[in-house]
């Protein structure tokens, strides 16, 4: 005689088992929808259905692309682009921290801003917002970047300092201002602090030194990146097409943070100025990748974009390796979310934990090929089916021709185990090839890499990759540079060299 049991389960726990239920997927009407008003993304692994995105049933038009390096995260992206701008004639701001984008969208015919590259961005301007609306932001950007909000009175004598600024150039800090004139700098205000300061009335001057000297490392000679005239008309930004503001020439992170949430402030000022429209579709979308320092603060606009943005039919694409790197506002909040290869079990749980998928699609997520993806949608209506399903691989607009550098050899016994190490980097050709012009390697040169990875089924072990670049007398700065862009450590690309010359 068989014995029944009976147990209480948890509902986030029953989700995942899979067994008495219908295989993880939507029904069709769900994935597929009207062509003219949705972009194709792929074919689902399970029952073979085209799936093609459209927000007018989801929460909301935003998306989170996560996955580890080589997982496919950017072709995603430029897919997306690509056919969202046919669908809707939507236009695209990539906020891009490593310049992944510059030659993809030189080749595509968009605009390509290079801030440190010749291109500046005075964080003064105004773009048709009152003075003191300007201010806070700008304030809101030190709070988040600088220990601004640990000293009060630096805080406020700064404050005071950027209104009175806007004073001396004829603005009123309470109006809306003459886009004709011409916007103080931040050069112009660390002036007035340092006048203050040698007038020498003032009671606490170490505090004002301190002031000055937060300010002036974005005023430097050589890095007045955001205290000059702006080169970049930012009223167009958003309605140029595509557009990718490259800030790998700036110096460090801050100064990275600086100009993304500087372009953010502006984009969600203009996204409200605008207002919606009756014209369906995406007017824009606003594409963060590996901003970390900026998608995970709360006090960031990518927040207030992601909460905001559906009435104003603006979209933010939010792509990182880290999920946890994405601030929990923004990842609990968007409509979609895109996983391709996750590896490290901890950010498996957070994932599985926020979306409660079952462990089946854990464990189809853990091992996925390159451009291979599970999809979590958020509907805008209770359904009766799992929210997360497989696709079998992302269709581009180009081949996802898919390029493998082994580092196996130079591992010690102890990496080789450690599953937190990479053993194989990914890369796009496409991707790859622009890294390797990026790095000034010649046309000729990345051609003959190009020949012996296609002899070798699209693989090649990294001694072999460094040795056909020193015989081809690419420089070693070059080198170094590709090998720091495809993600290995410095203490593996020394090695890498050492094991190169006793070849």
């Amino acid at each position: 005689m068989t014995l029944i049991k009976v147990q209480s389960v948890m509902s986030n726990e029953l989700s995942k088992r899979v067994i008495l239920s219908r295989p993880p997927e939507p029904p069709q009407e769900y994935l597929l929808n009207d062509p003219t008003n949705s972009v194709f993304i792929g074919i689902t692994k399970l029952f073979s259905v085209p799936f093609t995105w459209t927000f007018a049933n989801l929460t909301n038009p935003h998306i989170a692309v996560v996955g580890i390096t080589g997982a496919g995260k950017s072709f995603f992206v430029k897919t997306f682009l690509t056919r969202a701008s046919y669908v809707w004639n939507t236009n695209a701001i990539i906020i891009d921290w490593a310049g992944e984008y510059r030659a993809w969208v030189k080749q595509s015919g968009g605009t390509v801003v290079g801030l440190g590259k010749g291109d500046f961005l005075n964080i003064m301007d105004l773009s048709s917002m009152k003075p003191i609306d300007r201010t806070k932001q700008i304030m809101t950007s030190f709070e988040i970047l600088t220990d601004i909000s640990e000293y009060p009175e630096q805080k406020r004598l700064t404050e005071e300092a950027i209104e009175q600024a806007y004073v001396n150039f004829g603005f009123n800090a309470a109006e809306i201002p003459d886009i004709r004139k011409q916007a103080p700098t931040l050069k112009d205000v660390i002036a007035l602090l340092q006048e203050k300061l040698q007038e020498g009335t003032y009671q606490y001057p170490a505090e004002l030194e301190n002031a000055v000297y937060r300010l002036r490392q974005f005023a430097r000679e050589g890095e007045d990146f955001f205290a000059r005239k702006s080169t970049i008309d930012l009223d167009r930004i958003a309605s140029s097409g595509l557009v990718d503001i490259d800030l790998s020439g700036l110096p460090d992170e801050k100064f990275r943070a600086l100009a993304a949430l500087f372009m953010l402030q502006t984009l969600k000022e203009k996204m409200r100025t605008e207002g919606w429209s009756p014209s369906k579709g995406l007017k824009a979308l606003v594409v963060l990748d590996e901003a970390w320092k900026v998608a995970s603060d709360d006090r960031s606009d990518a927040v207030m974009i992601v909460r905001e943005g559906r009435k104003y039919q603006f979209g933010l694409i939010v792509a990182s390796q880290n999920p946890t790197d994405i601030n929990e506002a923004i990842f609990s909040n968007v409509g979609t979310t895109v996983m391709l290869r996750i590896r490290f079990e901890k950010f498996l749980d957070y994932m599985q934990g926020s979306l409660n998928f079952s462990n089946f699609m854990r464990s189809e997520i853990a091992k996925f090929g390159v451009g291979q993806a599970a999809v979590d949608m958020s509907f805008q209506t209770n359904v009766q089916f799992p929210s997360v399903f497989l696709i079998e691989r992302i269709v581009g607009e180009i081949p996802l021709n898919v390029y493998t550098i082994n580092v196996s050899e130079i591992l010690s016994q102890r990496e080789l185990t450690d599953p937190s190490i990479l053993k194989e980097y990914y890369m796009e050709k496409l991707d790859m090839n622009s890294k390797m012009i990026e790095s000034n390697i010649s046309p000729e040169t990345i051609e003959k890499i190009f020949n012996e990875m296609d002899s070798r089924g699209r693989m090649l072990d990294i001694r072999a990759l460094v040795q056909i670049m020193i015989t081809e007398s690419v420089s070693k700065d070059a080198v170094i540079e590709f090998l720091r862009i495809l993600g290995l450590s410095d203490a593996l690309i020394t090695r890498t060299f050492l094991y190169s010359e006793q070849q």
